[in-house]
């Protein structure tokens, strides 16, 4: 029998990361990950009805993907030479890093900021040069462009609306460190249809630049679909890395076919856009909070008692969002997705309650 110390083995840089936490309490109302509230419209479902019985799932999917990517081409106007689906964003957000940094390189984004592109760089052996943000959670592109010029990274990243800020970043800022930046420029447009504010026309003057997309925030988190649109060469580059049918049957045929019948899916994203104005002006009216624009399908908000306790009630109460105190930058704010009327009007009630000014903290 062998026993040997297995962390020994494990290099420096895993040993330091802490794994990506998601909550999982089992509540009534799940307002915590971003995803959508609603289930693929039933148009959609009846088309996927006979799908089943078609699936050869002995055989490999199609490892080019090239009926989804023949609808995504048709809706952004590009070229299949342009795009590259993934097993989700972050698969992408893995690969640009493998492809265009190696040991010794940096890569660097705003902060706070999605938590993954410092995690996979991490456990890449890649330097993470975090830009703090102001406290509107923008920045000035003189600020980003100056630690560019320290750190010398190979790649940006910017999400685009932000997670877990909600907010669009200065499109100027944006585009001078694009105009200026000799390396890669990732926008990650994973909330594009709650702001439907893109760079993607960007594209046809720039070669550095990447957007990604996702269909997790609009009804099929369930099934990991990103894709992401590039320069041919960005995109033969990934390819040459990505792993075999990384797209699996199901997730291809089903995301196809939610993007051909797009307009049912529309109604519930102007619906969640719609809820997000409504709980916006709910929790502005509150005086025990602060609650921060958005152009995501979620809203940040700061409270002014222990923001740990609040969140802890609430789950208590059946309603679960997110916790975001552990970074400096969020002590005592919270992150709420966007729901249906009902479960709004359900967190609305409970926050208004365990906000009162006779909870508050003397």
């Amino acid at each position: 029998m062998t026993q040997v110390n297995l962390l020994e083995l494990v290099q420096p840089n895993i040993k330091k990361l802490k794994a990506y936490h998601v909550d999982t309490v089992d509540c009534e109302t799940m307002l915590h990950a971003n995803e959508s509230p609603y289930a693929p419209p039933e148009e959609i479902i009846e088309i996927l009805k006979n799908e089943p019985k078609g699936f050869q799932l002995n055989r490999y999917p199609d490892p080019n993907c090239d009926g989804l990517k023949s609808v995504i081409c048709e809706n952004l106007g590009v070229d299949k030479n342009q795009l590259v689906i993934g097993n989700g964003s972050d698969e992408l957000i893995q690969l640009i890093m493998q492809i265009f940094c190696g040991p010794g390189d940096c890569i660097a984004f705003p902060e706070p900021t999605f938590a993954m592109y410092s995690i996979i760089a991490q456990g890449m052996g890649v330097e993470a040069v975090k830009v703090p943000l102001d406290e509107q959670w923008d920045f000035k592109s003189q600020t980003f462009l100056e630690a560019i010029n320290k750190h010398k990274p190979k790649v940006l990243f910017f999400s685009f609306p932000n997670n877990p800020t909600g907010n669009c970043f200065s499109e100027s800022a944006l585009t001078e460190i694009l105009e200026s930046f000799p390396g890669i420029v990732v926008l990650d447009e994973a909330y594009y249809d709650f702001s439907r504010t893109t760079f993607l026309p960007r594209l046809a003057s720039h070669n550095n630049l990447i957007i990604m997309r996702s269909l997790s925030k609009i009804g099929l988190a369930g099934l990991r679909v990103g894709y992401g649109i590039a320069d041919p060469e960005i995109i033969n580059q990934i390819d040459k890395i990505r792993l075999p049918y990384n797209s699996n049957t199901v997730s291809q045929t089903i995301a196809e076919k939610l993007l051909r019948h797009f307009g049912s899916v529309k109604k519930q994203i102007d619906s969640i856009i719609q809820e997000r104005s409504r709980m916006y002006t709910k929790l502005s009216g509150l005086d025990a909070l602060h609650v921060y624009r958005s152009d995501s399908n979620f809203l940040l908000f700061k409270v002014k008692q222990e923001g740990l306790s609040i969140f802890k009630d609430l789950a208590e109460n059946g309603i679960l969002v997110r916790d975001l105190g552990a970074h400096p930058r969020l002590k005592n704010c919270l992150r709420v997705t966007i729901g249906t009327p009902q479960e709004n009007d359900r967190f609305l009630s409970q926050i208004k309650n365990l906000i009162q000014p006779s909870k508050l903290q003397a």
